[in-house]
Formats: C-alpha cells, structure tokens, sequence
C-alpha cells in the first residue's frame, strides 16, 4: 500500500483548523455553536481596499507578478517600515507572499536543515513547531507560564542556545496569549543573541497593530543584531484581510535572495489583485485600522471581566492580538460522565460539545493547562459565550 512521505506523516493536522471544522460541522446539525477558535478578525476588509482590488481588476493585474510580489507594493512596504518602524529597507529585501505564514515556512525552509536548532518560546503559535519539522531541523521549546506573562526571559533564551541554534522565532505581540514584549524585554533577548553572530531572528509581527500599550517594538531596532532580522508581517490581522492570503518579510538581503528563490519554484508570486489591494492599505488611512483596534480593546476588558468571573480559571492581561489564553489547570483531571479531562485539549473539546463554545486547547501551543478564545466576535456573542463556559465547567466533578 502506497504511503506518504516521511516529512508529511512527521506534521501533526492544525488544531485550530481542526476546532473551527468541528464547530461548522455541529453548526450544520443545527446546533447553535459560538466560535472562539478562529484566529481572524470578524470585520469587513475596508471598503477603499476592496475599490483599490476592483480598479486592479479593471486594469488587467490578471498576471503573474514577480516572484516576490510588485515593485510597487513592496515600495510601498519599504515606506511602511520607514514611516511606522523607523527602520531602512530596500525593496529588494522584501519578499510578498500567500500570508505571513508562507513567509515564515519560507524563511525556515531557506535557512534550516537537519542538524540546526530552531528555538521556539512557549506557549507558541501552532505551525512553528511543525514547520521547523518539515525543516528538517529540531524543536528546542523554551516554557514560560502565565506567571511570567508568557513571556521568555532573557536568562531562558541564555540557556537554550547551542553550537547548533540556527534561528530564533519571536512573536510580538503573540498568538495565542496576547502578550506584548516591551522594548527593555526585547533589548535584553538581543544583548544575548549579539554574541551569537549566526542566529537568525524571525520576528513574527503580523499583530502589530492590534496593540493596546501604545507604539509597536520591533527586536529590528536594535543595531547589535539588526542584520539578522527577518520582520514577518502582512495585511491580514490589522487590514481584516485574512482570506486575501497577503504576507512579506523584510530581511538581510541573502535571506530575502533565498526566499525568492524558494519561492519561484513552488508558489510564484501572490495574488496580483490581493497584492494592488495591500498596496493601498498600506498607503491610504489608517483610521480604520485604529477602530478596529479601539473594539478590539473594548472586548479584550470584557473578556476579562466574564473570565475572572468563572471560579478556576487564571486569567492575565494581554496586551495585544485578539486572544485570551487562561490557564484552566484547576478543571484538569475532573470527570463528566464517567470521562476524564487529561489536558486542555480534552477541555476544549468538552467546552464544544456540552457548552456548544468552540475553543483552542493549549496542548497545541505548547501550554497544556491553558486554552485559547479569540475575542473576534460581537459583545453579545462572547457574554453568551462565557456564560456557557463557566455553566459547562460547572458540570465537571
């Protein structure tokens, strides 16, 4: 019998695709399921985005663009970076792609392989781990808890390092727990790295600016390392672009080479229309943006007032992306009908099937207590939804 490839029976399926599939899957059965488990923003894309994607449509953009994306567009990125970050990029740094997370699988495939290690702080967006395995290269997860606001120190970072760490992935501010690095925590992890002159530092910044403490921080600031570097961003999470699949990376020009190259040969360029459409939001208002962020925060603080209002769980404040990660280990290990909650995993799926609340257990992020719930979604459906939780989680025995 014909089987797969070893690099693909080595991945494990995405959990949070997995939860949002089986919430559809109740909701065609008729059951009225809330889903927390998306990590997308329940808004419109902006109507001049979608005029600008409609002018590109008139125009003809109906063909392959470059390897890695317009000229134009990534101009425009480059002006971005300049206006927002106060850091230089040429446009030949910049390579767009089908989302953000293309464009970190490219970045590890171009510069991992077997024998590297790529450090991973935990809890950890679900696809990192699985990526640095179809890298060929090793996972080393460096856990810090809600105690310490899921936040690695720079002690941690310290101790991880080896003469085979190959890369480091940061994600600021973070999927799944919403933790924001401040600019004292980011210099303290690159004051450790600048003596590490061969690590690269990915820099996952897709959520930049859904961030409730004020001006973004980026570890490129820091010229001690400033050449090793690779921003990963896109106009998904903070343009509600998700499904326009448009991601980039600004990096050191080999890096950036590399990518190209990769990706001349297996996906070519990203979607001309979705990129015209970026193009324009990086370059028009950013009024909707900061709306968009203003309702974000508005939930976030209710969704913390709802959680810290269930008994058991231990609730943070997160201070950026649209997630609350409690950590849920005081229901580990109680019972409901004769069947045992082993892990955050198992939470999850009892929140959805017996409160009818799609969720993301932790188990997938490296956090096994904890679970995930987007606050994505209306005032009223999160009230509903929380008020389900905490009915559920009274059930457990």
């Amino acid at each position: 019998m014909a089987q797969v490839s070893e690099r693909l029976a080595s991945l494990s399926p995405s959990e949070t695709l997995a939860m949002s599939q089986k919430s559809n899957e109740l909701k065609a059965q008729g059951i009225d399921v809330i889903n927390l488990s998306v990590g997308e923003p329940d808004f419109f894309t902006p109507d001049f985005i979608k005029e600008a994607a409609h002018k590109a449509i008139d125009a003809n953009f109906s063909f392959y663009s470059p390897a890695n994306g317009y000229l134009s567009l990534r101009k425009a990125i480059v002006d971005k970076l300049k206006r927002e970050n106060g850091l230089d990029y040429s446009p030949e740094q910049i390579v767009c792609s089908n989302g953000a997370k293309q464009s970190v699988c490219n970045v590890l495939l171009s510069i991992a392989g077997p024998g590297d290690e790529v450090i991973v702080p935990a809890p950890y967006w679900v696809s990192y781990v699985e990526m640095v395995k179809l890298a060929g290269a090793t996972n080393v997860i460096v856990t810090a808890g809600i105690d310490r606001d899921f936040k690695m120190s720079s002690a941690q970072l310290q101790a991880a390092i080896t003469p085979k760490t190959k890369a480091l992935i940061l994600c600021s501010p973070s999927n799944p727990t919403g933790s924001v690095y401040s600019r004292e925590e980011l210099k303290g992890l690159a004051d450790v790295l600048a003596a590490y002159p061969d690590i690269t530092i990915i820099s996952d910044e897709i959520y930049e600016h859904i961030n409730y403490i004020g001006k973004h921080e980026s570890i490129a600031q820091f010229e001690s390392v400033r050449d090793r570097v690779v921003i990963v961003n896109g106009v998904s999470k903070a343009y509600a672009m998700t499904g326009w699949r448009l991601g980039w990376i600004a990096a050191p020009q080999w890096i950036a080479s590399a990518c190209n190259k990769l990706q001349g040969q297996y996906t070519s360029g990203p979607s001309s229309i979705a990129q015209k459409a970026a193009e324009a939001a990086y370059q028009g208002s950013q009024e909707e943006v900061a709306a968009m962020r203003d309702a974000f925060k508005r939930r976030r603080d209710l969704m913390m007032e709802l959680a810290e209002d269930i008994p058991g769980l231990k609730v943070n404040r997160p201070n950026g992306a649209f997630y609350l990660f409690p950590d849920c280990s005081a229901y580990i290990g109680k019972s409901f009908n004769g069947k045992t909650i082993e892990h955050s995993a198992d939470l999850a799926m009892y929140l959805l099937e017996e409160g009818h609340v799609a969720s993301v257990g932790g188990l997938a992020f490296g956090a096994p207590d904890c679970v995930r719930f987007s606050y994505a979604a209306s005032d009223d459906q999160l009230v509903e939804a929380m008020h389900r939780v905490k009915k559920a989680l009274e059930g457990l025995k």
